[in-house]
């Protein structure tokens, strides 16, 4: 009679446990390699470290922007609603007017014009005292330069010169420190206020001069 030959048949619990050894060592190794979610990196990736860096300053300042007006700028005379003045102005600068005020614009450079009331003649004392101290707290980062008297072939009055932030870009949401100087003509009980700003480091000496030498008053 052959010999029968005894065949050794894993059992349920056999099985079960190459299962749950298998599975030991895939969890393991995932374990091992610091995997995370598509897309969210692993600690290693992040250095280690947790939490974001801080925020930037909410109104950072544009250092230098470029505000210098062409030497071939042209210009054109403006007349106040009132036939009180006339000025030259640089010719294609945005146009916009409100009571007594004209502003004109181009890029970063503001020329404004606001015509008041003014019983006497202003002074570096009394511009001191009232205009620089509106100034100084209206103005974002009011910074004043000087005040001084100055003389024009059309008229006279007196200068201030100051620094302060301009309004908030809605867009970038920074400021541009600007230079200004602010002209106060006076005739005859009128005072015409003549500002002048652009980006702080510009050089505009040539087209200011221009414009505020060109101021005339065309009333007696």
């Amino acid at each position: 009679m052959a010999a029968q030959r005894t065949v050794n048949r894993p059992t349920a619990f056999g099985i079960a446990g190459v299962v749950f050894v298998v599975a030991g060592l895939a969890l393991a190794g995932c374990t091992s390699t610091g995997s995370s979610p598509a897309g969210q990196p692993t600690s290693r990736q992040s250095g280690g470290t947790s939490g974001t860096a801080p925020a930037p300053s909410p109104h950072p300042t544009e250092v230098s922007p470029s505000g210098d007006i062409p030497d071939n700028q042209a210009y054109v005379a403006f007349t106040a609603a009132d036939g009180s003045y006339t000025m030259s102005v640089p010719e294609g600068w945005a146009r916009s007017s409100s009571g007594t005020s004209t502003t004109f614009t181009d890029k970063l450079n503001v020329i404004a014009t606001d015509s008041s009331a003014a019983t006497s003649a202003p002074t570096v004392e009394s511009v001191k005292k009232n205009e620089v101290a509106h100034l100084s707290s209206t103005q974002s980062k009011f910074a004043l330069t000087d005040v001084t008297a100055f003389a024009r072939a059309g008229g006279s009055g007196i200068l201030i010169r100051f620094q302060s932030d301009s309004p908030v870009n809605s867009v970038t949401g920074s400021v541009v420190r600007d230079e200004v100087e602010q002209y106060l003509f006076w005739k005859g009980g009128k005072q015409v206020t003549v500002t002048l700003t652009s980006p702080k480091g510009s050089d505009n000496v040539d087209p200011w001069a221009k414009v505020t030498g060109s101021f005339a008053w065309l009333t007696k």
